[in-house]
């Protein structure tokens, strides 16, 4: 029995399809759409007090600062003020303009970090194609894989793709940077002590954990992609107002809460987020408070712990992170067969979140509360969205769209 269990659980560190499929079909879990439980979300445009948002002054100096407030303080963790101000510092490591046989410069970035509390680096890496007018528009993707790895090597290229799946061809033949930052060189995946890694130069004297309503993993990452970000506006090869800021699975989840803290991305692309991410938390569907608390107890503050099983009792839903990112366009990818990350839930969140897109003067919205067929990907909206058949996983058709959206949103000249 305990090399059954130490089996299994090996297999929930995986991230192929195969093993996050056999990890998510808890026998406790609702899969049926038909069992899932009457629910009413929190107004989006009704402040805590009651008051009514009518104006697009009033979502942004009132509404979206509350719910952001409250996403900080009862979810993802709020970043504190830090003990002594933190130095960010920019290095070009290297520099190879002769990559991918000269279609590409690559660029290794050192981005220093330092206070009186200690000093770490996160590394980031950047593929710019070299035809392509300067600057340029840029993917900055929440990555799973260590930027420091061989998977960036030139030698382990495939045709048009990276080792780890990654479309470089494509993106680079469409006149896109691509740049990854590593989803683990300020905090650990799972991180149980924060006293190795970016927290430690936040702490005041005497402090050794984050405060239960400090950040945990998703907003350390988070914050780590807001750098890189301060980086690509220094960059002149990139045009600094047109990143698109993605992510897949937990890199998802922190991708729609980097874009709705940090108003420069101009665009969001969740990839399979599901809970903490697109998915309602209402819904009590595939994955839920409950189970991930308990898998990944820190990815989140310690006060999301109060509402295990109590998800009703939060004062926000996942259509009102999406709404934070409003007017700014934010795609949402879903698959068949990933329940777990309650497809449904996805899409609903994405279609509740219009109300704000069309407060803000976009009527580019969601029309239907019917989820759209399987491979029937809504562009042209500045919500966008598409289910297709399948893991959890991204595909060549995901990429494909993906790119889509980014070009009709991120480059009007082109349409």
């Amino acid at each position: 029995m305990r090399i059954r269990s130490a089996t299994l659980s090996l297999l929930a560190l995986c991230f192929s399809a195969e093993a996050r499929e056999a990890k998510e079909y808890d026998s406790d879990v609702n899969y049926d759409d038909a069992k899932t439980p009457h629910y009413d979300l929190p107004p989006l445009l009704v402040t805590s007090d009651g008051r009514q948002i009518t104006t697009a002054d009033q979502w942004h100096h009132i509404r979206r600062p509350e719910i952001l407030s409250l996403f900080s303080n009862l979810i993802y963790g709020r970043v504190p003020k830090p003990s002594s101000p933190v130095t960010v510092e920019f290095e070009v490591a290297r520099s190879d303009p002769e990559f991918m046989n000269s279609t590409a410069t690559r660029k290794d970035i050192k981005i220093h970090l330092s206070n009186k509390n200690g000093r770490m680096a996160m590394h980031v890496v950047l593929f710019v194609p070299n035809k392509a007018s300067k600057p340029v528009p840029c993917f900055l993707k929440h990555s799973f894989q260590n930027t420091t790895s061989d998977d960036f090597r030139e030698a382990l290229l495939r045709p048009g793709k990276l080792k780890n799946g990654w479309p470089l061809g494509k993106f680079i033949e469409q006149g896109y940077a691509l740049c990854a930052v590593y989803h683990e060189d300020l905090v650990g995946h799972n991180e149980v002590n924060f006293r190795n890694g970016i927290h430690k130069l936040f702490y005041p004297k005497g402090q050794s954990f984050p405060k239960a309503h400090e950040w945990g993993v998703i907003s350390a990452c988070a914050w780590g992609a807001m750098r890189a970000m301060d980086y690509l506006e220094a960059d002149q090869d990139i045009d600094h107002t047109r990143v698109a800021v993605m992510g897949h699975s937990k890199m998802g989840k922190t991708a729609l809460w980097t874009a709705a803290q940090d108003t420069r991305f101009a665009l969001a692309i969740s990839a399979q987020s599901g809970c903490a991410g697109a998915a309602l938390w209402r819904r009590k569907s595939g994955e839920t408070l409950k189970k991930m608390v308990t898998r990944f107890p820190y990815w989140l503050c310690r006060n999301a712990w109060k509402f295990v099983e109590q998800e009703d009792d939060l004062p926000v839903d996942q259509h009102m992170l999406l709404a934070c990112i409003a007017p700014r366009p934010v795609y949402v990818h879903s698959s068949t067969n990933d329940t777990w990350a309650d497809p449904r839930g996805e899409y609903l969140s994405a279609y509740h979140a219009g109300e704000a897109y069309r407060l803000l003067g976009v009527n580019s919205s969601l029309s239907s509360r019917k989820s759209p067929a399987i491979g029937q990907a809504i562009i042209e909206s500045h919500i966008g969205y598409h289910l297709r058949e399948g893991g959890h996983s991204i595909e060549a058709y995901d990429w494909d769209r993906f790119l889509e959206f980014a070009n009709f949103h991120l480059q009007p000249a082109t349409r």
